[in-house]
């Protein structure tokens, strides 16, 4: 959740710290802190806010020294303030640390080292980690790596950490166990992050930290080993990152330059996987278990989020055109579950980042039950593809707006991909539908540029909603999800409380709270559930509901019904939630600027989960 940057090198460490915690600032923004060593000594700078708080607060203060750590928070243990703010320090205010994840045995370690003569200035997990490397260091009269790898032990948890020294002041210390961190490689020069969008600037070469080790990092060397004290051979990889992904490009908000994205990104995600003339899928990620998928007893999709009502979507999909069984789980909650689980399932987890902690925990939890796990992953070296035995990218590149827009339609058109290839290879679809199916998702992207037009509509329509405190989203079949999705977009980053749900279950509940100051979004487009849709409309309209509607072009039904009506391009039923998703982004996008909402940053959000 937090966000993470180190720099050791012949450069001066601040400003390379600060742009990388600028850049990170969507996994955390309540707090903000820097330390940088000099002259055998260290400068701590922290404070409670965003990282514009943090340059401000230290704008008149000695900032030089070429080793620097940095970090912004999103806070787990103790409320934001300065005082709760990263980098703690040791009892003896040597050691200084930055973490990221959770100590979840931190309470009873406190005791024993309060017992022992120490004294804790903040209420966080992390402060009591410094202090107990201390003391083991203390204790067993060794080396920091040393007292590092054996405090590391004595934690229970998920952690990524850097740890500076005062009495070796030309090194950092570096560790991780279900918290992602990536190591930049220059030229005399080291960097580390939570991931790779402060690095891009500098190197395109990184090391992605696997659970369980350590780094001893200098300006000329670097060493890994394993919680087991062996010594481990880095991977150097390339990374495929491009620095103006980074960049608004002229958008007021990333969230909005993301959301006009899509036509590329799901271009990008297609690209060398349909064959349309051929009436072919081929996914080279899940080539080798192409066999497998033909015997398979069920699939069962694990998330969280946004990615869970992907999977939703993805269920429609292969039940229909695979006629596959199909359950889709909460991760937090599958994992906590005994479910049944056998070697003829496979599981299949979606998570944008690659770094969900729920999910990856229901990854092990399915691995060790002999499942078949395939990952559906945006970001390339995250630790679920490293986990899982396939799987597919969906190239979405970075999104940086936390609510998210293109990863989600990025994992709507894997899916969609895999349920076409899945069909293919159990021969459940022909290929003369198949040419007919990858014939119109080929022109999606052009379909959904269409639908990015009625921005302007879309705005006039916030203007009129904005003020309100409730707002319901109902859809039938794969509009369900759709709904479910534009609800949780609206409540993310406008805080007006909002609810999706299947349209055919309003009655059973949701119809009580509808009066004339309650908008319902409806899908309703010209599908196989269009008629029964149209019945739920006018039982809102009768008492009294402002309807919005997203429809079809050149529907005319609902058009005498609906207060509002937003218009998508005409399409096959399999493909309506890539279309039917772009007008609500745009709706909660404009409804929370106008509220005055931060929309890339909404409050108590983080991007990417990595703790419990």
């Amino acid at each position: 959740m937090c966000g993470i940057v180190g720099y050791i090198g012949y450069r001066e460490a601040w400003p390379i710290v600060l742009k990388g915690l600028k850049r990170l600032e969507y996994r955390g923004y309540d707090s903000a802190g820097i330390a940088l060593m000099n002259n055998g000594g260290d400068h701590i700078y922290k404070k409670a806010g965003k990282v514009a708080v943090l340059e401000e607060f230290a704008e008149t203060q000695d900032k030089s020294g070429s080793i620097g750590m940095g970090h912004t928070r999103w806070a787990t243990h103790g409320v934001p303030s300065d005082r709760n703010s990263h980098p703690h320090t040791s009892n003896n205010d040597k050691l200084s640390i930055i973490h990221n994840g959770i100590i979840e045995n931190y309470a009873t370690l406190k005791e024993e080292l309060i017992s022992r003569g120490h004294e804790f200035k903040s209420d966080t997990d992390t402060e009591v980690l410094i202090h107990l490397i201390e003391e083991i260091q203390k204790i067993e009269k060794i080396d920091l790596l040393e007292a590092v790898r054996l405090a590391l032990h004595e934690v229970n948890g998920a952690y990524a950490i850097v740890i500076m020294d005062k009495d070796n002041p030309d090194r950092l210390i570096a560790a991780r166990k279900g918290s992602p961190m990536v190591i930049g490689v220059g030229q005399g020069e080291y960097f580390i992050a939570s991931d790779a969008t402060p690095i891009i600037e500098y190197t395109k070469n990184v090391i992605y930290l696997k659970d369980g080790e350590i780094a001893l990092i200098t300006r000329e060397d670097l060493l890994i080993k394993h919680l087991d004290n062996v010594v481990q051979t880095p991977l150097i990889q390339e990374l495929e990152l491009k620095l103006e992904m980074l960049e608004k490009g002229g958008f007021d908000h990333f969230m909005l330059k993301e959301i006009y994205e899509q036509p590329r990104s799901i271009k990008d995600c297609m690209r060398g996987r349909i064959y349309p003339e051929e009436g072919k899928v081929q996914l080279g990620g899940i080539k080798e278990f192409a066999e497998k998928l033909k015997n398979i007893d069920r699939i069962i999709i694990v998330a969280c989020g946004t990615s869970w009502h992907a999977g939703l979507v993805g269920e429609y999909l292969i039940e229909e055109y695979a006629r596959i069984p199909v359950e889709v789980e909460y991760a937090s909650e599958f994992r906590y579950r005994n479910p049944i689980i056998t070697e003829k399932d496979v599981v299949i987890a979606i998570s944008q980042s690659g770094e969900t902690a729920d999910t990856m925990a229901a990854i092990e939890m399915a691995k060790e039950r002999g499942a078949t796990i395939f990952g559906i992953c945006n970001v390339a070296g995250a630790s679920i593809p490293r986990l899982t035995h396939a799987g597919v990218y969906t190239h979405a590149g970075p999104e940086i707006g936390v609510a998210s827009t293109k990863a989600f339609t990025a994992q709507v058109t894997v899916l969609t991909l895999m349920a076409f290839y899945m069909a293919q290879q159990k021969g459940t679809i022909t290929t003369s539908k198949l040419i007919e199916l990858l014939t119109e998702l080929d022109h999606i992207p052009e379909k959904i540029q269409v639908a990015l037009e009625s921005n302007d509509l879309v705005k006039e329509v916030a203007e009129k909603i904005k003020d309100s405190t409730n707002c319901l989203f109902l859809g039938r079949g794969s509009g369900f999800p759709v709904a479910l999705e534009g609800a949780l977009k609206l409540k993310e980053i406008s805080y007006i409380h909002a609810e999706g749900y299947p349209a055919a279950e309003m009655k059973h509940g949701p119809i009580a709270l509808i009066d004339e100051e309650m908008p319902v979004v409806f899908i309703a487009t010209q599908n196989s559930s269009y008629e029964k849709v149209i019945s739920n409309i006018q039982e809102v309209k009768a008492r009294k509901g402002k309807v919005i509607a997203i429809v079809t072009q050149g529907d005319t039904e609902v058009k005498k019904m609906a207060d509002y009506c937003i218009e998508i391009p005409d399409a096959k039923e399999a493909f309506l939630p890539l279309l039917a998703t772009i007008p609500l982004q745009l709706l909660s996008y404009h409804i929370a600027v106008m509220r005055g909402c931060n929309v890339d940053q909404p409050r108590n959000l983080a991007k990417s989960v990595t703790v419990e």
